[in-house]
């Protein structure tokens, strides 16, 4: 067998391995038992995507607030899902940080104000640029006081899905989404991610015939005079003023009691009459994903009140607290929207650059209960698709620069599958042990539960389990752009001595290097062994006692880092005494100088393919060689006809 071919068809060993793996699965498939069929690649893109819809954002967030703290909100809604209408009263309890003389609300221009009352009286107030303004106040500093405001009309339709009129079966629904700036354009509140609500009450007054879904508990339906139905809804956890919402129409009702580590939950599901059957099964599925959470992180957050579904007209979902609004009841809709119940609901990001510790976290929880859940069968298949869906590009940061841009916010490949690995492999670097109890203290820190957090402090939280810096990690895989590519050579140099070189190639500049440890198997007839090769420099080599033969080298077997296809070499060094070969730089952009102890008789660079792109016959020890109009890639040198070795051309 040819050197030329072992080095091809070493290099082609993981595309191969692939595409085997790739059509078992696909042939797999038809046998495997269905209620195991939970997993599809297009799920992530599918939520992403509606949530991109949903999400716009039409202009940066609002200034409003800065000298109240909200307290409490009482708000009275009258809804009929046949007439694309609000008429609304919303009461509002803050506490003054500084003397009020005047306080604004964030409400859209179209909804019409009726009045505003403070205490006995009527104060003047302006409603212009979608913010109400109330004048001659005087309410001292420290200060708890209220302020009613009553208003009706028609929210804006302006198709980013803040209020929504639509239909199932003939049938009307109405139905709200706020995230991230479209509360205003049916209520009036403040959009700040930093001034969370500590509990509210909601009513919801409909024609007979329908049911309104919204957050908390049930406290009670009442009949008016007039024949239409209040739904009285509370909720006495803090929540964050884009997570309240409403839903309207003829909901059919299908509850569980599910039982968790500190009791059992009420499951409070609205489905649309003419689903209801399909949907009743699908939940069915639920309960394993609750237990999951509620077992590897914290107790569920909202223990006391609930968690639901109530089933809307999006293709995707919204995680809105202890009710989340569903487009349908698929395995990873139902985990994605339930996660967010810890990681967006309980701690939400204070700032939506960092809309990572929401969806990168929620869509991480997800890969979880397929690593725990199905025998494990589709956790490296989902691990896969995330890798590939994120080096599909060379570029891209989790942090998000731009929060006008909806596309950058609510980026499937960044916010979401960047995100998630990024945690998979923070969990790799600090271990398993260290990354969930990390987890948790960031949950159950008082300061951050039922409020909100940033990247630094949940980053100082896993430095605290792990004892570990992770400030190179967050600002290569978080803040950084990109991913490597690896190229391995593993030799016997010896009986019982293992020589692996490791170098990588950055996708984007922003990052010059990732330190990682570098898992690579090694498979033989007597040894199947992965070993850990801490990566901190460009061309590190490690020698290591390894008395076994090998036939094969895997990189990364398990999927644990985020990279391109890696290269691998194995078996084509000599390393012939009587030779001393050096080679820089290499990598290289293009030019390489090579040294060698004895005359350089004959020099031969080969490509992947096993091709002669360029030959050499210097009679020198030292000779200088590129490759500029070349494709930038590996390639081999070949000296004197005995000795090869690798190089990089980038």
């Amino acid at each position: 067998m040819s050197w030329q071919y072992m080095i091809m068809k070493t290099l082609q060993l993981h595309n191969m391995i692939d595409k085997i793996f790739c059509f078992i699965v696909l042939l797999h498939l038809s046998f495997v038992n269905a209620d195991a069929q939970k997993y599809n690649p297009a799920d992530l893109s599918e939520i992403s995507l509606k949530e991109k819809l949903k999400f716009y954002v039409p202009n940066v967030k609002s200034s409003t607030g800065t000298n109240y703290d909200i307290k409490y909100n009482r708000c009275y809604w009258v809804i009929d899902p046949k007439i694309y209408a609000i008429q609304g009263k919303v009461t509002t309890y803050f506490q003054a940080i500084q003397p009020i003389s005047q306080i604004q609300f964030d409400l859209s221009n179209p909804l019409i104000v009726d009045s505003v009352k403070y205490h006995s009286t009527q104060p003047a107030f302006n409603h212009s640029a979608n913010i109400i303004t109330v004048f001659g106040l005087n309410i001292p500093q420290n200060t708890i006081d209220s302020i009613t405001i009553y208003y009706h009309g028609t929210p804006p339709s302006n198709g980013f899905g803040s209020f929504i009129q639509s239909s199932h079966a003939n049938d009307s629904i109405i139905w709200t989404l706020s995230e991230p700036y479209g509360a205003k354009d049916w209520w009036p509140s403040k959009e700040n991610l930093k001034d969370k609500i500590d509990s509210v009450d909601i009513y919801i007054e409909v024609p007979t015939g329908n049911k309104a879904a919204s957050n908390g508990i049930l406290v009670n339906i009442n009949t008016t005079l007039s024949g239409s139905v209040i739904y009285h809804w509370k909720h006495q956890y803090p929540i964050d003023y884009y997570l309240i919402a409403l839903a309207v129409t003829n909901y059919a009702e299908y509850n569980q009691n599910i039982p968790l580590s500190t009791g059992t939950l009420f499951m409070q599901n609205y489905f649309y009459p003419e689903d209801s059957i399909s949907n009743v099964n699908d939940v069915q599925g639920f309960p394993p994903i609750i237990q999951l959470f509620d077992t590897l992180f914290t107790p569920y957050p909202f223990m006391n009140e609930k968690y639901g579904h109530a089933q809307f007209g999006w293709g995707g979902g919204m995680e809105h607290q202890t009710m989340s609004f569903m487009g349908s009841f698929g395995h990873e809709l139902m985990a994605h929207e339930l996660a967010h119940q810890w990681f967006g609901n309980k701690i939400t990001c204070n700032s939506w650059q960092e809309i990572w510790l929401n969806e990168g976290f929620a869509t991480y929880l997800t890969g979880l209960t397929y690593e725990h859940m199905f025998n494990g069968y589709w956790w490296p298949i989902w691990k896969r698709n995330q890798i590939d869906r994120i080096t599909s590009q060379p570029d891209g940061s989790v942090f998000c620069t731009d929060t006008t841009d909806v596309n950058h916010i609510f980026d499937g490949r960044l916010s979401y599958a960047k995100g998630a690995y990024v945690l998979h492999m923070l969990r790799w670097v600090v271990g398993d042990s260290a990354f969930f109890a990390g987890m948790r203290n960031y949950l159950n820190d008082p300061a951050l539960a039922f409020a909100t957090a940033s990247t630094n402090v949940f980053k100082s939280h896993m430095e605290a389990s792990s004892g570990k810096d992770l400030t190179e990690f967050f600002n290569d895989w978080y803040y950084g752009e990109g991913y490597p590519t690896y190229f391995i050579n593993a030799d016997k140099v010896t009986n019982d001595t293992l020589q692996v070189t490791i170098t990588q190639q950055t996708s984007h500049p922003s990052v010059s290097f990732y330190e990682m440890p570098v898992p690579v198997q090694f498979k033989g007839q007597n040894i199947d062994t992965i070993l850990v090769f801490n990566h901190t420099q460009n061309n590190q080599t490690f020698k290591i006692y390894f008395p076994f033969n090998f036939d094969s080298v895997i990189f990364d077997p398990e999927l644990w880092i985020v990279a391109d296809t890696a290269y691998i070499t194995t078996g084509i060094n000599t390393h012939l005494q009587s030779q001393n070969i050096k080679i820089f730089p290499n990598p290289s952009k293009g030019q390489f100088t090579v040294k060698n102890s004895e005359i350089i008789k004959h020099l031969a660079v080969y490509n992947v393919y096993g091709e002669i792109v360029k030959e050499y016959y210097p009679q020198t020890k030292n000779i200088s060689i590129n490759l500029y109009n070349s494709t930038k890639g590996i390639y081999f040198i070949k000296v004197n006809n005995q000795t090869v070795k690798k190089i990089v051309y980038y």
